[in-house]
């Protein structure tokens, strides 16, 4: 180690070694967290039919719908205003408003569920009407279970975070298994297990927020109170817009299959969808989770264009290393796709490994493309990513439909592939280009 070297080591120890603390913790929850996700789809195939799995992969969707439009929306917002709040040392005003939305959203969130579950009665699809209403109640839970996370997360309380991810996975994993060997194989049963485990992670979460404000809350002056209502809604509304056409793009792929090709083509996506696109998500979700808190502290409220240049390069160094994963798990898995199959998911489901290549690398372009919308949400700028979200999202609504109307299972993964490559390069475009954009106004100072 050179004289300068151990120079800058000790001026920044404290800061490395916190950084490799909260690092240490990510890397050991999301290897559980993906090690557990795994291992659920093992489990579940070898009790459920391709049929019966693609019927849990169709419910699913339909709580997406509530969890990405409604309070998945007002959670990009109340996440990102977490730091801001806590530099104008207005916490607990802060927590109070955010509570209120969460509490609205979730009341529309319910009215869907109405709406929806009237629907099915009209049309007596009885057990469609069960696995709705569990899965609309386990869709709630979850967009307070990712709210939760992301603010414990931005607070950098990396070990809260870790835990309840692998705790999530596993318990989920226990419960739908208890369900199954207790009521029988269904995906309603499944589901069951689904929803017990949101409430016991909900309630844990919670108690852990309460001791974060108890710890940083710090109540001001009433006429120097901030309006966090107006602020995180003028931020988050266009992620409930874009959220229901990237809703609708996530849900198309199974939707098609169950129209135009069979249910146990829905069930066998489904797997490799699992296997491929989730796991490669979550590891390039590990980086986001790293950058995200780290960029927006280093943003701050978007007003000086010295910090958003030095968040902008490290954002970009750590897109490059999302890149190299995504080409290292596309080789690994075009060598060794059947192998991987053989010890994953049961026999049944083995036909379709030789797509796990091109779903990986689906995942790994739309994750780093997500994680490049990090510049945009760190500066308040949502609302540019509108046209990037609703444009790539029809044109993979359209792709899944032909994709699945010609050549079933194949061709909603080509229209996977063909979706993501576009959104991973539209975002690199509009980054660039904001980039060279500089003394831009955020919303938060329109």
């Amino acid at each position: 180690m050179t004289a300068r070297s151990f120079d800058f080591y000790n001026k920044n120890r404290l800061r490395i070694y916190q950084l490799a603390k909260e690092s240490g913790w990510i890397i050991a929850g999301q290897f559980v967290s993906v090690l557990g996700a795994l291992m659920l789809v093992r489990v579940l195939t070898e009790y459920l039919d391709p049929a019966e799995y693609g019927q849990l992969a169709i419910g699913l969707t339909i709580g997406g719908l509530a969890n990405q439009v409604v309070i998945g929306g007002l959670s990009n917002g109340i996440c990102r205003y977490y730091l801001i709040a806590k530099e104008k040392r207005d916490m607990s005003n802060y927590f109070d408003q955010c509570t209120r939305l969460l509490g609205y959203a979730s009341l529309v969130s319910l009215l869907m569920a109405f709406l929806l579950l009237s629907a099915l009665v009209l049309a007596e699809l009885k057990h469609w009407i069960t696995l709705t209403l569990i899965v609309f109640l386990y869709s709630v839970l979850a967009g307070y279970i990712s709210t939760l996370s992301g603010i414990q997360n931005i607070a950098r309380q990396r070990s809260v975070v870790a835990i309840h991810g692998a705790v999530d996975a596993w318990l989920k994993l226990s419960l739908a298994v208890v369900f199954i060997l207790w009521l029988g194989s269904s995906a309603i049963n499944v589901l069951l297990g689904y929803l017990f485990t949101a409430i016991l992670i909900t309630v844990s979460q919670l108690f852990f927020l309460n001791r974060l404000m108890n710890q940083q809350s710090s109540p001001r002056l009433e006429d120097t109170q901030q309006n966090w209502i107006l602020k995180v809604w003028s931020f988050s509304w266009p992620f409930s817009v874009f959220g229901f056409f990237t809703w609708l793009q996530q849900a198309s792929d199974r939707w098609a299959l169950q129209g135009l090709a069979t249910p146990t083509d829905v069930g066998q996506y489904a797997v490799v969808y699992q296997v491929g696109f989730a796991p490669i998500g979550l590891l390039i979700g590990l980086l986001n989770s790293i950058a995200a808190p780290i960029l927006y502290q280093r943003a701050g409220d978007a007003s000086e264009l010295t910090r958003i240049t030095d968040a902008h390069r490290l954002l970009w160094q750590i897109a490059i290393g999302g890149l190299m994963l995504t080409a290292i798990a596309f080789v690994i898995s075009w060598l060794l796709h059947e192998c991987l199959f053989a010890w994953l998911v049961s026999e049944r489901y083995r036909a379709v490994s030789v797509y796990l290549p091109w779903v990986i690398m689906a995942g790994g372009l739309f994750s780093i493309g997500q994680m490049l919308s990090l510049k945009l949400v760190s500066e308040l700028r949502s609302r540019d990513l509108l046209y990037v979200k609703i444009g790539s999202a029809v044109i993979g609504v359209l792709t899944n439909m032909l994709g699945a109307w010609l050549f079933g299972v194949a061709g909603v993964v080509t229209g996977l592939a063909l979706f993501s490559t576009l959104f991973f390069i539209w975002m690199v475009i509009l980054t660039w280009r904001i980039q060279r954009q500089p003394g831009s106004i955020s919303v938060d100072n329109q």
